[in-house]
């Protein structure tokens, strides 16, 4: 089954929205931060809001709609790095400087330090992120279709355990294995699929609210009962 031909108002909207979550989320991850004595990536403040759009997609729009954004984010966050990578490389001009540092040459190497990607973590990036959210867009489809349309906090909560938790296991141990103990491995992915799910969990009013007010704005409630669910299917 192709993705349905009818528009829209606020799909671009959402589908802005849910990109826009995604590349930043990207950009601020190489920063650590201490929340609640768990060491994780920046990114975790934002990057479960892309989870969460990513269910009001498939609630509204259906997995097809959600998947065509699940694609178009990956591409878009594609273009992002490969900007961020090919400014990196241009050689800065003589008179640049950035507060702090008094050189082009330190200039660059903070541009590099903060910006900068390794083809490992990009990979295991990207092949994370489409991982764990068809994974998320897919359960709730069939939860929705198994529950009848109920308990959308049932429907939410179960594809994030299954979405996040794939993300995170996959991200960790493609980036870090090697690198890292196997238990300094384990506790990551923990703490990360613990963090992210708390954290749709605690949305889960917001997300009945958002559902409730597209559903209604777009006279729309798509059931995926005759969907292919291939993620490479147009």
């Amino acid at each position: 089954m192709k993705t349905p031909t009818r528009s829209y108002r606020w799909f671009p909207f959402v589908t802005a929205l849910f990109v826009t979550t995604l590349v930043v989320s990207n950009i601020i991850a190489v920063k650590l931060v201490n929340l609640f004595g768990l060491f994780v990536p920046a990114a975790v403040i934002l990057f479960p809001v892309a989870y969460i759009f990513g269910d009001v997609l498939t609630e509204v729009y259906g997995y097809a709609r959600a998947r065509q954004v699940i694609w178009t984010g990956f591409f878009c966050n594609l273009v992002a790095v490969i900007a961020i990578w090919i400014s990196g490389g241009l050689q800065p001009a003589p008179f640049w400087a950035v507060s702090g540092f008094a050189t082009p040459e330190s200039a660059q190497q903070a541009y590099q330090a903060i910006l900068g990607f390794t083809p490992r973590l990009l990979a295991a990036s990207f092949i994370a992120y489409l991982i764990g959210e068809f994974l998320n867009s897919f359960v709730l489809a069939k939860l929705k279709i198994k529950t009848a349309g109920r308990f959308l906090w049932l429907r939410t909560i179960s594809s994030t355990i299954v979405g996040e938790g794939a993300d995170s296991a996959v991200f960790i141990t493609l980036a870090f294995a090697g690198i890292i103990p196997a238990g300094g491995l384990i506790q990551a992915i923990l703490s990360q699929w613990f963090l992210k799910t708390a954290y749709e969990t605690l949305a889960t009013p917001l997300t009945y609210l958002v559902v409730n007010a597209l559903k209604k704005a777009e006279s729309e409630d798509f059931y995926d009962k005759e969907t292919d669910f291939n993620p490479f299917t147009a």
